[in-house]
């Protein structure tokens, strides 16, 4: 952890103002796509006025006859690397306006207007779940949009896995200092969304890592060895008509075989062909985001772990896609219509088939890891990313030993100017029962404290002075509602919800239980009773958390369970005939509500 304490305070250094950063680079970028506009134009109109000037020597040489035809290969020439140009001028283009995106979007992030413009892995989204809906890790505005940069299906998975479950202290201490380094590389998260786009776009990773793990459609390779034979047979016999006198009946015996191969072999290399078709585009797009993170020097040990996951025998996994890309390229040239017949006489498909086949038995299995590996550097990349936005927060220190979880000045990281708290949940104090008014903050203090809790065991650094705890599993009923499709009042809803947090606190890790507004839905005595038992019950089995309330009487169930829970507090005054909130948590129990303020506030009369 030194180390990583190190390079998170060099990076801060470096960093400086995220702000600064981004804009003075999103400058630089619309700058870029304006020259690239101005050449876009420019190109497009020497290739009009080239297409003039051709059609001109054309009039001249054939309605003319003032020159030979063989001079205008010289305007269809030029005009051909026009078009060259013109396509690598439409990539950098496109390129240079996916990196405005990208820093419009990191100012966003920075001035709180990044609800509804991200991803928000509402795909992720499980109600039964244990605090996902609680804590608001996915959907629009939500932990995930804030934090993910992923443009691959496997980085948005990874992320979203371990936003949903603690992971140990070692891997967190990986984690960490993959984060640290990575936070430094702005020009490579911003390739990663330059490239990233088009795989986004295109990459399946369920279906690419099952192309790769299938078995072959093609026979025995006793066909391949066959189609080797009839291939330098064919070329024989073309080099004997001329050169040997042979005529063309030995190449018409050599067709025939052909034919017969191919139509054997024609279901078989319809098949592989079909089912190469999408894979072996996905994989040309990504071999680009892996050719990028093959040659980034990296230091910290989780980050050469993934490099080490992309090459086998010295060989890395870019340039083994890329030659499958080559053959895939070959095997789609056969279309043309001038080379059908040689790729006839060749038996093309055959050979490219069956090498295609080869490639996918050396290599296949290993798609699934290539994947795996680009997964967890675009998960550390959003790590990262969020970590230089946030400059002044601090990794956590994540440590095993009895449940416990403290935080100095801890706040809320998707509330501009939230107003930070001290927590200290552990050892001889368990649980906290808050009480308090209306909109006082008590959920939000809930919220606090889990989205804290999850980012610091997905390995991002935490909203807080310092942040020390043990691993624990979070659970939490803030968005326990009724359901009219399944049947369910939200007070059974709620009971749901406990039951299961219940379960979770038998087992390992310790719970963290954000318990809010328990038994809302029934009457005082009986909500006493059963918060109290269900309180006693998580604190025996060695859980740890909060628990809100309006009801003052269940401030006896904290005196009844001294000193392991504790009464705090948030409280409200007027201001100028207006309620005010500070938002800051006290110890005690609140005496008063502000309920007959809020109703007087909207009009009613009370």
């Amino acid at each position: 952890m030194d180390a990583v304490k190190r390079i998170e305070r060099e990076t801060v250094l470096a960093a400086g103002d995220p702000a600064a950063v981004y804009g003075e680079r999103l400058r630089a970028r619309r700058e870029a796509v304006e020259r690239l506009e101005r050449q876009d134009g420019q190109v497009a109109n020497a290739r009009l006025a080239l297409f003039v000037l051709a059609a001109i020597l054309a009039w001249f040489s054939w309605g003319r006859g003032a020159f030979s035809a063989w001079w205008l290969l010289l305007p269809a020439a030029a005009f051909v690397a026009l078009l060259v140009v013109h396509d690598r001028l439409l990539t950098r283009k496109a390129r240079a306006q996916r990196a405005v995106v990208f820093y419009e979007q990191g100012l966003a992030r920075l001035d709180g207007s990044w609800p509804g413009k991200g991803i928000d892995g509402a795909r992720f989204d499980d109600p039964e779940h244990p605090y996902a809906r609680d804590l608001d890790l996915f959907g629009s505005g939500s932990l995930f949009e804030r934090i993910c940069v992923a443009r691959t299906a496997a980085g948005e998975e990874t992320l979203a896995r371990w936003l949903a479950g603690p992971a140990s202290p070692k891997e967190i201490a990986a984690r960490q200092g993959a984060v640290a380094e990575l936070r430094e590389r702005l020009d490579l998260r911003e390739d990663l969304a330059v490239l990233g786009a088009d795989v986004r776009a295109q990459v399946d990773p369920v279906r690419l890592a099952g192309w790769g793990a299938a078995g072959s459609a093609l026979p025995g390779r006793g066909w391949w060895v066959a189609a080797a034979v009839l291939t330098a047979a064919g070329i024989a016999a073309v080099l004997a008509w001329p050169l040997a006198g042979a005529g063309p009946l030995p190449l018409v015996v050599v067709g025939v075989a052909d034919f017969l191969l191919l139509r054997r072999l024609k279901e078989p290399l319809g098949t592989a062909a079909a089912a190469l078709e999408k894979p072996g585009r996905d994989l040309s797009v990504l071999a680009e985001v892996l050719a990028r993170l093959e040659r980034e020097p990296v230091e910290a040990e989780r980050l050469r772990a993934l490099q080490a996951l992309l090459v086998q025998d010295g060989e890395p996994a870019s340039e083994r896609i890329a030659r499958l890309a080559r053959r895939i390229e070959m095997l789609q040239a056969q279309a043309n219509q001038f080379f059908a017949p040689i790729a006839f006489l060749l038996l093309w498909p055959v050979h490219l088939g069956y090498a295609i086949e080869s490639w996918r038995g050396r290599h296949g299995a290993q798609v699934a890891r290539w994947l795996e590996a680009v997964g967890e550097l675009e998960a550390l990349s959003s790590l990262a990313s969020y970590a230089f936005e946030s400059p002044g927060d601090p990794f956590p220190t994540v440590e095993e030993g009895p449940a416990h979880f403290v935080g100095e000045r801890l706040a809320h990281p998707l509330l501009q100017g939230a107003v930070a708290n001290e927590i200290s949940l552990g050892g001889a104090l368990q649980a906290l029962v808050i009480s308090g008014s209306n909109m006082s903050g008590k959920s939000t203090m809930l919220r606090t404290v889990g989205i804290n809790a999850v980012l610091a065991q997905a390995g991002a650094p935490v909203r807080a002075r310092a942040l020390r705890l043990s691993p624990l599993a979070v659970g939490g009923t803030l968005r326990v509602q009724d359901s009219l499709q399944q049947g369910t009042s939200r007070f059974y809803a709620e009971l749901t919800r406990l039951k299961q947090l219940v379960e979770i606190s038998t087992f390992a890790p310790p719970l963290l239980f954000l318990i809010d507004e328990i038994f809302h839905g029934t009457n005082s005595h009986d909500r006493r009773i059963g918060a109290e038992a269900i309180l006693r019950g998580l604190i025996e089995r060695g859980a740890i958390g909060m628990l809100t309330t309006h009801d003052l009487a269940l401030a006896q169930a904290a005196e009844a369970l001294a000193p392991k829970a504790e009464n705090v507090h948030f409280e409200d005054h007027l201001e100028e005939g207006r309620l005010a909130f500070d938002y800051t948590m006290r110890p005690g129990v609140v005496r008063k509500s502000n309920a007959l303020e809020l109703m007087r506030a909207v009009g009613l009369e009370v």
